[in-house]
């Protein structure tokens, strides 16, 4: 790419948004020139704005710390200076449908990390290596809202990001049934330990809306285009627990699987190891080399050895075995706030952009 994209970061001072600012720093072929939050932030250097509340690990990028923080509601003026935005913004549901329409409407490509869109029937929810033949339903958006550039693409909760790819490498073997428990890090509500004291020492065995994201959006994922909309698959049956635990980053599945076709242990190992997706394929900046990696030790996978796996944007699986019940159980491990959100969200744009939808204003 001769000339790098501009982005701009909606929301960009909450801890996702921060993730976005971090993974995009020194990025081949984005440059963050805009960032944009509520209108207490705005006029605010971002370093101002954010203070004493960088979550990240990594200091702030110089490049970003003294940019003046747009109001994320004035859409015309922040979408002038853009290419494209990545959307993380806190607000309520409606609200972030509508300003997201909104700045698809200003002819500018939305890639949103936020759940307000994921089930719009003609907007795309897409794990690169799952689905990418969803973007196709972007033309049929783009019919409904009038734009001939602009659309919103959103990526899925991070709480599916565990299982999801590992049921989708086996679906020769055809999973019908499917629980799954969740353990889930702090940093998916934005929190450290710092914000979360309670937290330390403790599980909650509750995340609002967290059951049915995680049983239905990977339904979503494996459905088909029909007539201008995304229906979603009928099976597999998926039930589900999500639990707080006092992790920071990394969330982990318990999952029981059965099969209408029955794999030896040595099938499943190799459908994970060798799953590709079209990211790999194109060799895609923040593509993970190795998507799933397997990991034959009795203890692994484990959050402090294995969640940075291929720089956060690799599935680390261990203990897969037969079950007195189902037909075979395993632990899954992904990094929430880099595969699961930011990290998920930047490979979607790269995607979209390698194949045309997003490219530099006219």
């Amino acid at each position: 790419m001769e000339k790098k994209l501009r982005v701009g970061i909606l929301g960009a001072t909450g801890m996702v948004g921060q993730r976005f600012i971090s993974l995009l720093e020194n990025h081949p072929w984005y440059e963050v020139v805009t960032v944009a939050a509520s209108p207490r932030s705005a006029g605010k250097s971002y370093e101002e704005a954010v203070g004493d509340r960088w979550k990240m690990t990594s200091p702030m990028p110089e490049a970003v710390k003294h940019l003046t923080v747009m109001n994320v509601n004035e859409v015309e003026k922040v979408a002038a200076e853009v290419d494209f935005v990545f959307s993380a913004v806190d607000m309520t549901k409606e609200e972030i449908k509508a300003i997201e329409e909104a700045y698809a409407k200003t002819e500018t490509p939305v890639v949103s990390n936020n759940s307000a869109h994921r089930w719009t029937p003609d907007v795309p929810m897409v794990v690169p290596e799952i689905n990418p033949e969803h973007f196709e339903i972007i033309k049929d958006q783009r019919k409904r809202l009038g734009t001939q550039r602009g659309f919103i693409a959103v990526k899925p909760n991070c709480s599916i990001q565990s299982y999801a790819p590992v049921l989708t490498a086996w679906k020769e073997f055809e999973p019908y049934e499917v629980v799954a428990t969740t353990y889930q890090a702090i940093s998916g509500a934005g929190k450290t330990f710092a914000d979360w004291p309670e937290m330390e020492g403790n599980i909650i065995p509750y995340i609002g809306g967290e059951e049915e994201k995680s049983e239905q959006e990977p339904l979503r994922l494996w459905g088909t285009i029909e007539n201008g909309q995304i229906v979603k698959a009928a099976e597999p049956v998926i039930t589900c627990q999500c639990v707080r635990v006092p992790v920071l980053n990394g969330h982990t599945a318990a999952v029981f699987v059965k099969f209408r076709k029955q794999p030896e242990k040595q099938e499943l190992i190799d459908r994970l190891v060798n799953f590709k997706g079209l990211p790999q394929e194109l060799d895609l900046p923040s593509a993970p080399k190795q998507f799933i990696q397997y990991l034959e030790e009795d203890n692994r996978p484990q959050v402090t050895l294995d969640v940075d796996f291929e720089n956060g944007m690799g599935v680390s699986v261990g203990r897969l075995r037969t079950d007195s019940v189902y037909d075979y159980k395993f632990i899954g491990l992904s990094h929430n706030t880099v595969r699961g959100a930011a990290g998920g969200a930047v490979l979607c744009a790269e995607l979209l952009t390698a194949q045309g939808y997003i490219k530099a204003r006219d």
